[in-house]
């Protein structure tokens, strides 16, 4: 079990491999290894290993697609590190230090890799997880200031709304199944929705683990080209970063991810 551990963080960001490994999946999210050690004068063993220390801190995430497992950079535990550490220091918070440049593929394989996948451990029940992310009176604390409205059903709207009443994302539910998973679209409509991507698929999984959950959030279909995908990708950093103080210290981020957007 990986539960994201700040001087792991620390000590996987010390390593000028690891930094420049993180960057290249910077500029293209989704490589296989054959793909990585082209960039490091080492080994196949010796980039294993790097990869190895950057997954255990919690900055990537893989996915075994066919044959091949490839590689996603994960900003949550960073963006944690700056809620923790720099954003106590700096008002208003300054843009997320994660920001993820996904190109979407012409091969084969493009349309069935995952988009974007994120993971953050949160020490709390599947129960009380699954309450935050679907109790419109919770959603305020973490989501943008905005509350979810829906019932939660197979088929069902959902909407999050602002404290105006104004809508910031529409969707639909595609699959729910509490307090496990929920599959749903994803339409931006805040106010320059008109310059953003149009629907997309947000799926989150939760997965106890000892006296942790797992919580893995993917966002496919996410149009890379359109001008607030950027936003919406590092938004999704500090959400789910936001999330995790409010499940374990019951503390609002100041000006972060509770805030208006």
């Amino acid at each position: 079990m990986i539960v994201m551990d700040e001087e792991k963080v620390f000590k996987a960001l010390a390593d000028a491999h690891r930094r420049l490994l993180l960057d290249v999946l910077f500029e293209r999210d989704g490589r296989t290894l054959s793909e990585l050690e082209a960039y490091l004068p080492m080994t196949r063993f010796g980039v294993m290993k790097h990869l190895d220390v950057l997954e255990e801190a919690g900055l990537l995430t893989t996915r075994k697609i066919g044959r091949e497992k490839h590689h996603y950079l994960n900003p949550v535990p960073i963006q944690f590190v700056y809620d923790r550490w720099v954003s106590k220091y700096a008002q208003p918070i300054t843009q997320a230090l994660s920001d993820l440049k996904l190109a979407l593929e012409g091969d084969e394989m493009a349309a069935n890799r995952p988009a974007h996948v994120y993971q953050i451990f949160i020490r709390t029940t599947p129960e009380k997880l699954w309450q935050a992310l679907t109790d419109g009176t919770i959603t305020p604390q973490y989501y943008f200031g905005t509350r979810v409205e829906s019932t939660w059903q197979t088929g069902a709207a959902y909407t999050y709304r602002y404290a105006d009443d104004r809508p910031m994302i529409e969707g639909k539910i595609l699959e729910i199944d509490p307090p496990r998973r929920i599959v749903m679209t994803f339409l931006p409509r805040w106010e320059d929705a008109e310059e953003a991507p149009g629907v997309s698929r947000v799926t989150f999984e939760i997965e106890p683990e000892g006296a942790v959950c797992k919580l893995t959030l993917t966002h496919d279909d996410l149009d890379p080209h359109a001008p607030s995908s950027k936003g919406i990708r590092e938004g999704w950093a500090r959400i789910l970063s936001a999330l995790k103080t409010v499940l374990e210290t019951g503390e609002t981020l100041v000006e972060g991810a509770g805030g208006n957007r």
